[in-house]
């Protein structure tokens, strides 16, 4: 099935809300554009491509390193009609990823000359050539996470790839016959990564994804996604995902907490219930777990971290938000 025809019928089902995000996806691909996710961790930024993965259709290639379609095959082994064996793949398994990191090299992606092949069949030979994920992607997605971690070296070399159907290993140039889509991310906020240059991102579309901003929406989410071991009463949830909603909207943090802190405290405040001997989790499980979960999953701005911890950020906003949950708690609008 075309892919444009699936994302006509079918959504991102795994990703509730990012409505927007998902038409600005769906838009990308149609027009088969390269694309960069942008977010903060924890937004759903994988959960989001791997869905995609799961829409695509299962498809019949060719078992070799390349993944060749039958009917047009990329590698030397399957044009010379000595590969006859075929697998059907599931879309799930369309999903290859490549994570990001500062010692990533061109080989590990694009694949390099083996000298022991070289030596039997000679450096300029196909077959003398080991492929690297972007060869093992091909009629596959391409995921490339935290891409701004990557040297400018390696952003060269996928550009290459990406714009001109091959690329140059050492000094050999490599002919890229491979059909895939890639998706990029990055976290804008992290201090330790690579600039991406101006002529790199030129060529890729961007879509900024977010928190979810409903309390009830990310409520659901914390609900599918974490565990289940004791009853967590609705009015205490909505109060552990206000708080962290709150914490989101703190002037002094310059990182903020994520989906899977609201993951970590529902889990943990269960446990601390569990450990206590009770069926039912209160306030003070969850206040137990604060430190823990969200202390080193915040990040003061540079204006206040030499004179307050995270530490102290977190418990002067737990005593504020004690205090307003007393003055609020009687209006039952605000509890769903």
């Amino acid at each position: 099935m075309d892919l444009k025809k699936i994302l006509l019928k079918k959504d991102f089902e795994d990703i509730l809300g990012q409505t927007e995000v998902k038409n600005q996806l769906k838009s990308a691909l149609i027009m088969e554009r390269h694309i960069i996710l942008v977010g903060p961790p924890g937004c759903g930024k994988t959960t989001l491509v791997k869905n995609l993965a799961k829409l695509l259709p299962e498809i019949t290639v060719n078992d070799c390193p390349y993944h060749c379609n039958p009917d047009d095959p990329a590698c030397p082994e399957c044009r010379n009609n000595k590969n006859n064996k075929t697998k059907k793949i599931q879309g799930e398994q369309r999903f290859i990823r490549i994570q990001g990191s500062p010692d990533l090299t061109s080989e590990d992606l694009l694949g390099d000359i083996d000298p022991i092949k070289a030596m039997k069949f000679g450096p300029m030979d196909p077959r003398s050539f080991t492929p690297g994920k972007i060869f093992k992607a091909n009629n596959k997605i391409l995921f490339f996470d935290e891409i701004n971690r990557c040297n400018e070296k390696l952003q060269n070399s996928l550009l290459q790839a990406l714009e001109e159907k091959q690329t140059t290993i050492s000094s050999y140039d490599v002919y890229l016959k491979t059909n895939f889509i890639f998706i990029g991310t990055m976290n804008p906020d992290d201090v330790s990564t690579e600039p991406l240059s101006d002529v790199f991102i030129d060529r890729f579309d961007l879509i900024y994804m977010g928190y979810p901003e409903k309390l009830n929406l990310e409520t659901k989410i914390v609900e599918q996604k974490g565990k289940k071991i004791i009853d967590f009463p609705k009015d205490f949830l909505f109060l552990t995902i206000k708080f962290i909603h709150d914490l989101r909207e703190n002037k002094d943090l310059e990182k903020l907490p994520s989906v899977r802190a609201s993951i970590g405290l529902y889990e943990r405040a269960q446990a601390n219930a569990f450990l206590d001997k009770r069926k039912n989790v209160k306030f003070e499980d969850i206040e137990k777990a604060i430190f823990s979960v969200l202390s080193h999953r915040i990040r003061l701005k540079p204006s206040v971290k030499y004179l307050q911890s995270p530490e102290d950020i977190l418990q002067k906003e737990l005593k504020r938000f004690k205090v307003e949950n007393k003055i609020k708690k009687e209006k039952k609008s605000d509890v769903p």
